[in-house]
């Protein structure tokens, strides 16, 4: 299905969370603010008080689909381990607590970090992000720079093979493990406990979030983009704020970017 554009019209508002949802949701740009740098962002108590809020009311269907790595999250989370997936779906933890890695071949990494590390060297204004089964390359200090970036990302990625893909992000591009996405990990964590039989509802506001919006619609649930821009999810918000009014039941609703709920015919 395409992508619509943003001037579809608004209609009635989605229903606040509810206790029969399985929840996923995003970090960077959903529940947290863009920063320059990955090490920038600053989470308030606030964010973290909402999110354990959430997954008592889910009944602990509550999970974070995000590009950082589990580590990553755990850190910036601190407080009972929640279900998450990292680098894409590379990386998951169930609700049990079983961890679930992508294998790829990790040995060959190495080279494209060797030569993106030399890469950058020459140009000060981007940042190599490593996150250990991927490599994020920044441009957001310098959004001259896309095109450049781009170009050595891809290049990096040919010499390692299928196994490997290149992944466009907002001011990123990332060399990671092919055959995994934010969709894969979504569906998976919906036929585990306590994710199944619950409507799927995923929030996220980047291209890597559409695999995800793509698998709640073909499973009925409600997928919301945070932002502007063309999306396949049925709902939108319009910047962090909003989430995080929306998920404690607040104002405003988000509207929807297509004519009809989902579950209805189309």
């Amino acid at each position: 299905m395409r992508p619509q554009p943003d001037s579809a019209p608004p209609s009635s508002g989605l229903i606040a969370p509810a206790a029969g949802w399985a929840c996923f949701l995003d970090l960077d740009g959903t529940l947290v603010e863009l920063a320059e740098t990955p090490d920038a962002i600053e989470i308030n108590p606030g964010v973290r008080d909402l999110l354990q809020a959430t997954r008592t009311l889910t009944g602990g269907a509550l999970a974070l689909i995000s590009g950082r790595s589990l580590v990553e999250l755990d850190q910036l989370i601190p407080g009972p381990p929640l279900p998450l997936a990292g680098q894409h779906g590379v990386e998951r933890r169930g609700a049990d607590g079983v961890l679930h890695r992508h294998p790829f071949p990790s040995e060959r990494l190495d080279l494209a970090r060797q030569s993106l590390s030399e890469f950058i060297a020459q140009w000060p204004g981007l940042l190599l992000e490593d996150k250990g089964s991927s490599l994020a390359l920044h441009f957001r200090r310098e959004p001259r720079l896309a095109g450049l970036a781009s170009r050595a990302v891809r290049s990096a990625c040919k010499s390692l093979g299928p196994e490997f893909t290149v992944q466009e992000g907002k001011q990123v591009v990332e060399l990671k493990p092919a055959g995994r996405d934010k969709g894969d990990a979504i569906f998976e964590f919906m036929a585990e406990a306590p994710f199944r039989g619950r409507t799927p509802v995923f929030v996220g506001d980047d291209a890597t979030d559409e695999f995800g919006f793509a698998v709640v619609n073909r499973l009925g649930g409600h997928s919301i983009k945070v932002g502007p821009g063309p999306t396949t999810a049925f709902w939108r918000l319009h910047d962090v704020p909003a989430v995080l009014g929306w998920l404690s039941a607040g104002t405003p609703a988000p509207h929807p970017v297509r004519r009809h709920f989902p579950g209805s015919s189309h």
